[in-house]
């Protein structure tokens, strides 16, 4: 007989609390910024390497053209970002950040880091928690490429 499977004892409901909870506190965080989530993890990755094509964005964040295409006319509505055409490439499409969102770096830093120290988790902690996710995160896709070869 199969063992049943309980709610409370599955790892990925754990995760999914987590996300949900995460999303939370993103929104309050965020909320002076009028931004969300992924809004805020797409400026992440424009502030640490700068102009990016939109293909380059969305496989650094783990989106999808028609995922980001609306989020990016979000922010650039806003005032976060320009979207212009290559110069030396007409059909690649740049993300640049504007000057005012290079103005606000600091403070939507300070936020976000004042926001983390209320979590009050040791830098060790931390540490391995980082560790032992991205293991986890390299073993369910490795799991998924399981399933499907034995899909086939």
């Amino acid at each position: 007989m199969t063992e049943p499977i309980l709610l409370s004892q599955q790892l990925c409901f754990a995760f999914y609390r987590t996300h949900k909870a995460f999303n939370r506190f993103y929104a309050q965080a965020l909320a002076p910024f009028k931004l969300t989530y992924a809004q805020y993890i797409v400026l992440l990755v424009l502030y640490e390497q700068g102009t990016l094509s939109v293909k380059e964005l969305g496989e650094n964040v783990g989106l999808d053209s028609g995922t980001l295409t609306p989020l990016l006319r979000r922010l650039e509505k806003d005032g976060w970002i320009q979207r212009q055409r290559n110069v030396y490439d007409e059909r690649r499409l740049d993300i640049v950040l504007t000057k005012s969102a290079q103005a606000k770096k600091e403070s939507l830093f300070s936020r976000v880091q004042g926001c983390a120290k209320v979590l009050d988790l040791p830098s060790a902690d931390y540490q391995r928690m980082m560790t032992d996710v991205a293991m986890l995160a390299n073993r369910v896709e490795q799991g998924t490429e399981k399933l499907a070869d034995e899909a086939e």
